[in-house]
């Protein structure tokens, strides 16, 4: 991609929910005073704009839907039933449950992609969340041959290959070991990967919603390897083997890990994973494309060359412009997308926005994303809220001042190497445009001047 990061100038479901906004509680003309403010200032500014609202024309509004402006909000004056009732026990919800309000949040299916027998992708409701965390129930889903849910004492993973000593653990055997837990995104290869061929899927959720992220527990490979023996000096690569019915097995270079970043997992997000997710144990491979990501890991084979086997040779190539396949791109390159406003989306009103979206990189920390209104004539930079970790998602927001007039938003990424996200069109001129996986052209959104918000591809 070296072609690309030389080109680019240095420098996010059906019809989505969007809460309503305090509208109008910031006047156009004050647009730069915000800008030009630091943290306090701006603080200090959006209190004073969201008071004069109250004060005026929000009050008024809240007291003509009562029914009668001098009566004030029954929202407010008259407490509701959960102020004067007892609510449910303990025991209502054994396991947690989200709020019935909140059912429209959810992981949806397509229909675009490699299909079985049964569905075999749901993605996560991105525009939907907030900070970096997924949960494990909205976590994306991608199935090769269905989901199990494998009784862990029965399950067994073995080491073997360049090893002095072939290794079998139980889980109870890996569950001893000491242990670390990290945050990381996952993305599958294929995220996307609909935009190649100028499809205007409507939403977020369909353009980049097979990426999550979480707190991940497990042993460090290297650790498993090391007790097995491994051979260090000619052992190049692993083999990691999944124990569904696909047989899932990838190539991983000994280089990720020697670094201790790759582990034999079984936690996710301070529980055990999700049947969905492999359950009991599957491998993470920070900043790789998450078909690496094996689920039901049951065996890795140290070698000294790749293996090729199906998974590689058939899917999860890029189709480059002179008809040859490029196999074994497994790195995650930097990429953000503005998650609010996004497709599907409306805004009420003409006024003060937040926008926020998320940024990645396979190769370390989001170092900066740059924002623009206009179709990428001008940028503004983002503020990058902490945590910022490397190879996980970051999340980023800028305030906007919407002046009721069609915009075109978009986001584009730097990460500390330097690499910056292409646009479309200098992602082309290196990939042309019969690919299918590693797509990580800068997004566009058009806000209409009705407030409904689309997506749209710029050349």
């Amino acid at each position: 991609m070296t072609d690309i990061q030389a080109q680019a100038a240095p420098a996010s479901m059906a019809r989505g929910l969007v809460r309503k906004a305090p509208e109008n509680f910031l006047d156009r003309a004050d647009i730069h005073a915000i800008q030009s403010q630091g943290a306090g200032g701006r603080r200090a500014f959006i209190r004073g704009a969201f008071a004069a609202a109250l004060a005026g024309g929000a009050a008024t509004r809240a007291a003509a839907q009562a029914g009668d402006a001098g009566d004030g909000d029954p929202a407010i004056l008259k407490l509701p039933r959960h102020s004067t009732s007892l609510g449910q026990p303990v025991a209502a919800h054994p396991y947690g449950q989200p709020s019935k309000y909140e059912g429209n949040v959810q992981r949806r299916q397509s229909p675009g992609l490699t299909q079985t027998n049964q569905a075999s992708v749901s993605f996560a409701p991105i525009q939907s969340l907030f900070g970096i965390v997924t949960p494990n129930g909205l976590h994306f889903e991608r199935h090769h041959q269905g989901w199990w849910d494998i009784d862990p004492q029965q399950h067994r993973f073995m080491i073997n290959g360049l090893v002095k000593t072939p290794k079998v653990f139980t889980m109870d055997d890996l569950m001893r070991l000491p242990s670390v837990s990290r945050f990381h995104f996952i993305e599958c290869g294929a995220n996307t990967g609909m935009n190649w061929g100028n499809v205007a899927v409507p939403t977020v959720q369909y353009t980049h919603g097979m990426l999550s992220c979480c707190e991940y527990t497990g042993v460090p490979l290297i650790t498993l390897l090391e007790m097995a023996g491994a051979d260090l000096k000619n052992g190049k690569f692993i083999l990691a083997e999944g124990a569904d019915g696909s047989s899932m097995t990838r190539t991983i270079p000994m280089e990720l890990v020697r670094s201790s970043e790759v582990l034999v997992a079984w936690g996710q997000n301070g529980e055990m994973l999700r049947p969905e997710n492999g359950y009991p144990l599957r491998l993470v491979v920070p900043g790789v494309q998450g078909v690496s990501w094996v689920k039901y890991l049951r065996r890795v084979e140290l070698g000294d060359m790749p293996w090729a086997t199906k998974d590689e040779a058939v899917h999860y190539i890029d189709l480059m412009p002179d008809g040859q396949h490029r196999q074994y791109t497994s790195i995650q390159e930097c990429k953000s997308v503005i998650s609010t406003p996004s497709g599907g989306q409306v805004l009420l009103a003409s006024g003060f926005y937040n926008i926020t979206g998320l940024a990645w990189s396979g190769r370390g920390k989001v170092k900066r994303v740059d924002v623009s209104v206009d179709g990428g004539r001008n940028w503004r930079t983002a503020r990058l809220e902490n945590p910022v970790l490397s190879k996980c998602l970051t999340r980023f927001n800028i305030d906007w001042v919407w002046n009721g007039k069609s915009a075109i938003v978009q986001s584009r990424a730097m990460d500390e190497t330097g690499y910056v996200q292409p646009t479309y069109r200098q992602l082309r001129e290196v990939r042309g445009s019969r690919s299918i996986y590693h797509n990580n052209a800068v997004q566009s959104w058009l806000v209409q001047e009705n407030g409904e918000v689309k997506h749209v591809q710029l050349a």
